[in-house]
């Protein structure tokens, strides 16, 4: 179990924030009294999304706005750029952010399958752009926001676009089993994966007719960035339950090859 290392005020990234589960997060963490940084694909829906938080009681000077595209990764690094310059420590970062696969294939600008990139490349490249700001102290935590639909899905190694087979569920399942298993990478913070409920979302189609509210949702992703909760490194949560991850998401070498295949896909040097 990592220790509880209590650091406040902190400063905590949420991405996908403009509604649902990440609306609700980060309403949540600025009524503790957070920095929260509101990450936005675009600056109008960012706009909207801190004028909400101000009129539900969040302070203006604790609202700090990122913007980027999360289907064009120059975006993301630009974004990681800013924050790292202007916030030389982030506490928590809760890789939120998500789109529901389309029913016919899209590939990004970056030449990935969407779902793939914005549910998890993105996620992956902004994690490591903020290596800085994250190492900064100790007790930092990286919260995925994953899916149980990650045990159903397999990573397509040799055609992870899924150019030959594509289904949206496989890749919207296959996006979340990759952030999953991302959750289990050494690194110098703790990170962790929750499944935080079937929620009334968005994203609620691809599992039901009815869920549990977004602010439910929310509650269990804040509850894993609270210093005060002890948590499992590498750990996958179902809704507050400690739960066992899909077989392959436990194997080492599953871990290294995805980041492998990460660094490939983002452009990096393996």
């Amino acid at each position: 179990m990592s220790s509880a290392v209590p650091t406040s005020p902190r400063t905590v990234l949420v991405t996908g924030a403009t509604s649902g589960i990440g609306w609700e997060t980060a309403r949540l963490l600025a009524g503790r009294g957070d920095t929260v940084i509101v990450h936005a694909p675009d600056q109008a829906s960012g706009d909207d999304a801190v004028a909400r938080l101000v009129a539900a009681g969040a302070g203006i000077l604790q609202l700090r706005l990122a913007v980027a595209d999360f289907s064009r990764l120059d975006e993301v690094r630009a974004m990681a750029a800013r924050i790292a310059d202007e916030h030389p420590v982030l506490d928590v970062l809760v890789n939120n952010a998500a789109v529901a696969a389309p029913e016919r294939r899209v590939l990004t600008g970056d030449g990935n399958e969407l779902a793939l990139q914005v549910n998890f490349l993105a996620a992956y490249l902004l994690t490591h752009e903020l290596t800085g700001p994250l190492s900064a102290r100790p007790g930092s935590r990286v919260v995925n926001v994953s899916s149980s639909m990650h045990r159903t899905a397999s990573i397509a190694w040799n055609d992870p676009h899924r150019g030959k087979r594509y289904s949206r569920l496989a890749a919207y399942a296959q996006s979340q089993l990759a952030l999953t298993i991302f959750a289990r990478e050494d690194a110098p913070w703790t990170s962790v994966s929750v499944h935080p409920g079937i929620c009334d979302t968005a994203l609620l189609p691809l599992y039901a007719h009815e869920g549990d509210s977004a602010i439910e949702g929310a509650e269990r992703v804040v509850r894993l960035c609270d210093p005060a909760t002890e948590v499992v490194p590498g750990a996958y949560y179902d809704r507050t339950a400690l739960s066992p991850a899909a077989p392959v998401a436990l194997e080492d070498r599953t871990v290294r090859r995805l980041c492998k295949l990460a660094d490939q896909l983002v452009g990096k040097r393996a």
